[in-house]
């Protein structure tokens, strides 16, 4: 069983309880709290911050004796493009008719880049077809996508078009052959698996730490399904059922979580070393299939 990624537990942490409301810098003994809860080790929540600070999502700040962090304005921007999916009605829907294609051209020697620009692309939908061809389906605006690689993207790198299906050359094999279709069934039947249970919200200590894992297990099942038209897919497609059981349990979770949290940022700077944050979670995850895995 492969455990959650402290990485995607944080990005979680900060797009749900960070990037709309700025309540400020969040002490280190918060973060290293709530995903001591998800079953992370506190060196490697202190590493993955130290690498979220190196890639300019995050800003280091002390007070007193207390290492803070915040968002940068990159980091607030990466978490802002996922919002929308994140919070839509229709998470699995195409945006729109149709397919975006598009071809980039990025030198050997900036690989960082180019795995920038093919996570971005993956999260949008967008799988390698053939010969530096990436296919997406439905209309992605691919410009607020691209918006936080602005600044690194030199001109002229990334070339998109939209397009139809000409009824004369069905696009059907070369989807099945860009995405595997019952891989992202496995990852939503996993999803599934893990969060359709009304009692998992009650079998931590901490609603922050079951929120951030629920929150962080959803943008890994966005990430797995690329949104393929209907027509692809059978009668018993479960991406209805997966935003379902998110639905419920994030509802669930909302206002204990929530309560929590303004507790742990409001408490004083005085709170004791010896006993850690207000909150401190400490009792098992819920179960975790291997199959959904934060990427």
């Amino acid at each position: 069983m492969r455990s959650r990624q402290p990485k995607q537990l944080l990005l979680a942490f900060f797009g749900e309880h960070v990037v709309d409301d700025d309540p400020g810098p969040i002490r280190a003994s918060v973060l290293i709290g709530v995903l001591e809860g998800a079953g992370v080790a506190a060196p490697a929540t202190r590493a993955t911050l130290d690498r979220l600070v190196q890639t300019g999502v995050l800003a280091r700040s002390r007070q007193g004796r207390e290492i803070r962090f915040s968002l940068t304005g990159h980091g607030a921007a990466v978490l802002r493009e996922a919002t929308d999916r994140v919070r839509g009605p229709r998470p699995f829907d195409p945006q729109g008719p149709g397919w975006t294609l598009v071809t980039f051209s990025i030198p050997e020697g900036q690989r960082t880049l180019r795995h920038r620009l093919r996570s971005t692309l993956t999260w949008e939908g967008f799988a390698p077809l053939r010969d530096g061809l990436w296919l997406a389906p439905g209309e992605v605006d691919l410009a607020g996508s691209l918006e936080p690689l602005r600044r690194d993207l030199p001109a002229g790198t990334v070339v998109a078009f939209h397009a139809r299906e000409l009824g004369e050359f069905p696009i059907a094999e070369s989807v099945r052959a860009a995405w595997d279709i019952e891989s992202i069934r496995r990852e939503h039947l996993a999803f599934i698996d893990v969060w359709d249970d009304p009692a998992a919200a009650t079998q931590a200590a901490s609603a922050l730490s079951v929120r951030t894992m629920l929150v962080a297990d959803w943008l890994a099942l966005l990430r797995a399904d690329p949104r393929l038209p209907r027509q692809f897919m059978d009668a018993q497609w479960p991406a209805a059922r997966s935003t379902q059981v998110y639905r419920r349990m994030h509802g669930q979770l909302a206002a204990p979580s929530a309560a929590e949290f303004a507790a742990l940022v409001g408490a004083a700077d005085g709170v004791s070393r010896r006993t850690g944050p207000a909150v401190r979670p400490s009792a098992p995850s819920p179960r975790r299939s291997s199959a959904v895995r934060p990427r």
